[in-house]
């Protein structure tokens, strides 16, 4: 039977739910420090003095770090070694008297225990020079500067194409700032080894990042620091950058020649990267049969005064539907707030929110049905690379989740569905998240009992690689799952990517694929040698941890055995092969939402989702699931319940805790349905899969947008759609 396909359970689900999982922040040992930071209360300004005398004069304080006694640091420049690092210079906690923004960490105190670290963090006392700080993307909007990621040229003359085109529409959105969240706040413990070297458990999606970088900053050779992240409760991004609680624990620790440990609280995971508010205007030029003529898509973005931080947000305008003038803009506003980051499907979550909002206003300017008017438009090829897709099965997302949904029943008139007093609305949306491929590698390990240990310097943040990448590695050796091992989440494994952008399983798990293939290559060539009956064999399969030829079979750990070693091993390095340079490789997919929404009281309820996802294999039906689910929950979230609200009077984040900081719980979810089509691409990689991660929440929130309108004739621009803004 095929490991690949099949809905397998997590194999470190036991580990998780009994609590042996441990995660960055639950490594114990006998003399760990904790350290609390103090963060500052101005957005913008100088400090003047910090004094910290009432909290070192407390019994078990034992050191209050700030920018006057740091470490000297070897390398706290701008050439950081961070493989996710934006334009510009990055930020250096602890680095100088300069305030950047409201949150930022100022003195790291370190304490016998994390209670007393933190009472002594209350003591701290810091005098200010503060200045103005600006905060408001909306009030300077005017000084927008092009971002140095350049958006595709434009193609064709957009401009003569919408001024002539029969139906113009010029329309404007928003959304707000939304912060990951994950379950797990970011933690560091660094566990100071006896010969100076540093052993530390981090929150991170990319262990070897890490490592690069406290080994630039510090100046320590790569011998020096080992980075472990077996377990992470979530990330969705934030864990794809450094962020300051781990140079501070590596400040300290190597201060004090002691094991620390630095923990955020909730709050203070407010005070690093986020989603951007984003201002973005759309363009649509139409024929009467509903033909695209012309596409204008221009975004603001806000980054901080010492990133330009960029991401792909009006690139999808430009590929998803066949249009021939088209102008893509994208530009950035500095403010005093820290630099944002890639969050869950960066860019394409915030893009296409404008793009099929856009395009559902047009359909009922058309008055054509939306799922047809996106058909007109259907793009054959990727036109921003003027390349043919690897595979595309949209069309069956769009057919397949109409049916699913019932779409062909929908009265399209605005306000024409009801069930009672509740106004029932359908809206639908498309999505599209790049299908990438990093180089990677991997080594498989086979020993005596013909046991598989693969392993390679990846992480698991929720998504199942565990479990995704021991049913790659049974698939291509032959051995039962149960009998495969997956290590991950060292620094010190076979090089591996951040885990992000969807493209794990088809980097590290090409990786796996290459190398199990080679370490049957090294057994077959062992039978051929050993036994006469495989020496001519010109078929050989490997299957249930035996090596078959016609009506010989022999298993593999006798083969090994016969190699006179106790284990053999082969490491391969997989990068993208050469035949996905001639297209273009992307997942794609559909969303069908029902909304109710409360006539007299305004209250959204999304009852119904149907989400068709065309990804190509889909390696565990269960994991992809799973995340899809996630997408289709955060995508609703984005529609009516996310937005972290700052104070541009203080520059501070007011609603900085999950008390305050709306997310949908169970009672705001329905019924989700998810669907796979079937997509076939062995073009993108010999997997043939284009990974899940990402693309389930692409579309989601603009579809929400779209089934609010239908249900109550209210066009609602400004992200989240609050029932104030519904009324």
């Amino acid at each position: 039977m095929s490991a690949i396909g099949q809905p397998l359970d997590r194999v470190d689900g036991l580990l998780k739910v009994t609590g042996q999982a441990r995660y960055a922040g639950e490594f114990a040992e006998d003399g760990l420090l904790h350290g609390s930071v103090v963060s500052s209360n101005i957005a913008k300004g100088r400090v003047i003095r910090i004094d910290a005398s009432k909290a070192l004069a407390l019994p078990g304080v034992v050191m209050v770090l700030d920018h006057l006694n740091r470490p000297k640091l070897a390398s706290y420049d701008d050439s950081y070694a961070d493989a996710d690092a934006a334009d510009g210079s990055p930020f250096r906690p602890l680095y100088n008297d300069r305030v950047l923004y409201s949150g930022q960490p100022l003195a790291l105190v370190i304490a016998d225990n994390l209670e007393l670290a933190r009472h002594a963090g209350s003591l701290v006392q810091i005098e200010y020079a503060a200045e103005p700080a600006e905060t408001d993307l909306l009030a300077l909007q005017g000084q927008a500067h092009l971002s140095p990621q350049t958006p595709p040229t434009p193609r064709g003359n957009f401009q003569a194409e919408w001024t002539g085109a029969a139906t113009r529409l010029d329309l404007h959105y928003s959304t707000p700032i939304e912060h990951h969240n994950p379950m797990e706040p970011h933690a560091s413990t660094v566990l100071y080894q006896p010969d100076g070297t540093l052993h530390i458990h981090d929150k991170t999606q990319g262990p070897q990042n890490c490592q690069a970088y406290v080994q630039k900053v510090f100046g320590l050779d790569k011998s020096q620091v080992r980075i472990f992240a077996a377990f992470v409760g979530g990330a969705f991004g934030s864990g794809l950058r450094p962020q300051y609680q781990l140079p501070l624990a590596v400040m300290a620790s190597l201060a004090l020649k002691r094991s620390v440990r630095v923990t955020l609280t909730r709050q203070q995971m407010f005070t690093f990267g986020y989603r951007p508010r984003t201002l973005q205007r759309l363009q649509l030029g139409a024929a009467a049969n509903g033909r695209l003529l012309a596409l204008g898509h221009t975004a603001i973005g806000q980054t901080s005064r010492f990133e330009d931080f960029s991401e792909h947000v009006v690139e999808w305008s430009g590929m998803l539907y066949h249009c021939d003038n088209v102008q893509l803009t994208y530009k950035l506003v500095p403010l005093d707030v820290f630099t944002p980051l890639d969050v869950r499907a960066p860019g394409a979550a915030l893009g296409v929110v404008g793009l099929e909002c856009a395009m559902d206003e047009l359909a009922c300017a058309l008055g054509i049905d939306p799922v047809q008017l996106r058909l007109i438009n259907y793009a054959e090829r990727n036109q921003n690379e003027d390349k043919p897709w690897s595979s595309k099965a949209l069309r069956e997302c769009y057919s397949e989740g109409a049916e699913r949904f019932g779409w062909s029943q929908r009265n399209p008139e605005p306000r024409s569905m009801r069930d009672g007093r509740q106004l029932i609305g359908w809206g639908m949306a498309g999505g599209v998240w790049e299908a990438l491929q990093m180089k990677a590698s991997a080594k498989a390990r086979i020993d005596h009992l013909g046991k598989l240990t693969v392993s390679s310097a990846t992480t698991d943040i929720g998504t199942g690689t565990y479990t995704v990448m021991a049913q790659i590695a049974a698939q291509a050796s032959g051995v039962p799952v149960g009998d495969v091992t997956f290590l991950l989440g060292d620094s010190s494994l076979p090089t591996a990517p951040l885990q992000g952008g969807s493209f794990t399983v088809s980097s590290v798990g090409s990786a796996v694929q290459q190398a199990c293939e080679a370490l049957n290559a090294t057994l077959l060539d062992i039978a051929r040698r050993t036994y006469p009956a495989f020496k001519d064999a010109e078929s050989a399969r490997f299957e249930n941890g035996q090596l078959h030829a016609g009506d010989q079979h022999i298993s593999l750990a006798q083969l090994v055995q016969d190699s006179g070693e106790q284990a053999l091993e082969v490491q391969v390095d997989c990068e993208p092969g050469k035949q996905r340079e001639g297209y273009a490789c992307a997942t794609h997919s559909a969303v069908f939402v029902e909304v109710r929404v409360d006539e007299d009281l305004g209250t959204i309820k999304v009852s119904r989702v149907v989400s068709a996802i065309a990804a190509g294999r889909v390696v565990n039906p269960k994991m992809a699931r799973s995340q899809i689910l996630g997408g289709v929950v955060w995508g609703i979230g984005m529609a009516l319940h996310e937005e972290t609200q700052i104070d541009h009077q203080l520059g501070r984040y007011m609603n900085h805790s999950l008390a305050e900081y709306h997310i949908p719980v169970n009672a705001d979810i329905g019924e989700i349905d998810v669907l796979f089509v079937e997509e076939r691409d062995e073009i993108v990689n010999a997997l043939g899969s284009k990974g899940v991660g990402e693309i389930g929440i692409v579309g989601v929130a603009a579809a929400v947008a779209n089934a609010v309108y239908h249900a109550t004739g209210k066009r609602v621009r400004d992200f989240p759609v609050t029932l104030d803004k519904v009324f």
